[in-house]
């Protein structure tokens, strides 16, 4: 799956919870997506535009551009279906911050302190935005998107909780190097 057909999977899906703009949009996956997808108006717009194209989203209202309210329509439910079905991509990961640890004898075990304290506290911070979402989602209307909403949200928490265990037994293996 290319990279426009994730975002139009993104779009599609968005957009089957409820018609919004493409501003609205960003926001909707920035807000409940953030923690595992991000798309930017770079993407989404382009992607808007090729999918009304298409016909699988019609524009509403609006009178200048990029102020329509943008739709679902019955060959767009049926493309998000399809676009489910298909396996994901799997991204080679790109994490500057392993990068830099992978070769920390440049820098040193100090600098490589630093690096994964900030990397820890995202983490923490991370399981925190998480934890509000779960409490929102818990206590929001139950309907059919709640059990896998939770269910992703779980899989970042454990992302999260790994990431900061990982975290401290790195920074005290990196004691053992500053001490020795």
């Amino acid at each position: 799956m290319a990279r426009a057909t994730q975002t139009d999977l993104a779009v599609l899906a968005a957009l089957s919870v409820g018609p919004m703009s493409g501003y609205a949009l960003r926001e909707a996956i920035l807000e409940h997506l953030g923690a595992f997808w991000s798309e930017s108006f770079g993407q989404i717009y382009p992607a808007l535009a090729r999918l009304r194209e298409e016909g699988h989203v019609e524009a509403v209202g609006g009178t200048r551009t990029g102020s329509s309210t943008y739709r679902l329509t019955a060959s767009g439910r049926a493309r998000l279906v399809e676009l489910m079905r298909e396996p994901p991509i799997r991204t080679p990961p790109r994490n500057g911050m392993l990068l830099r640890l992978f070769f920390g004898d440049a820098i040193g075990a100090r600098a490589c302190r630093e690096l994964v304290e900030e990397h820890r506290a995202l983490a923490e911070r991370q399981l925190e935005v998480l934890a509000d979402a779960r409490r929102a989602t818990e206590a929001g209307p139950a309907d059919a998107h709640t059990p896998y909403q939770l269910m992703t949200i779980s899989a970042g928490e454990y992302s999260a909780r790994a990431a900061i265990a990982w975290a401290e037994e790195t920074l005290a293996a990196l004691e053992h190097l500053i001490d020795s």
